[in-house]
């Protein structure tokens, strides 16, 4: 393989990839805890957009579990936006692509 076609190869990836980051940082992810009572959205870039908490965990007594469940909520969707990164990612890399190092 020549210098040229390679770094055509790369250029072409660095493209690609600008445009998969691109479009993730566009969607939206939502992650949840304690059977769905706490939803967290967050978009591509782990920013939480919202919040949904089930009006039965606003007693004070549980409000170390409200906490650790809204943790629980993002950490699911930052969990989920990871996935979805390592999958498209997995699919702009062309087959016998290959690092020149």
């Amino acid at each position: 393989m020549n210098l040229q076609k390679m770094l055509k190869q790369a250029q072409d990836l660095q493209g690609r990839m600008a445009e998969l980051q691109a479009r993730l940082e566009a969607e939206e992810t939502e992650g949840s805890a304690g059977g769905g009572m706490v939803k967290i959205r967050l978009n591509g870039k782990s920013r939480a957009l919202k919040a949904d908490i089930d009006a039965k965990l606003f007693d004070p007594a549980e409000k170390e579990m409200l906490e650790d469940l809204i943790v629980a909520a993002i950490n699911d969707a930052r969990t989920k936006i990871e996935a979805r990164l390592q999958q498209e990612m997995g699919q702009l890399v062309p087959p016998g692509f290959k690092a020149p190092f």
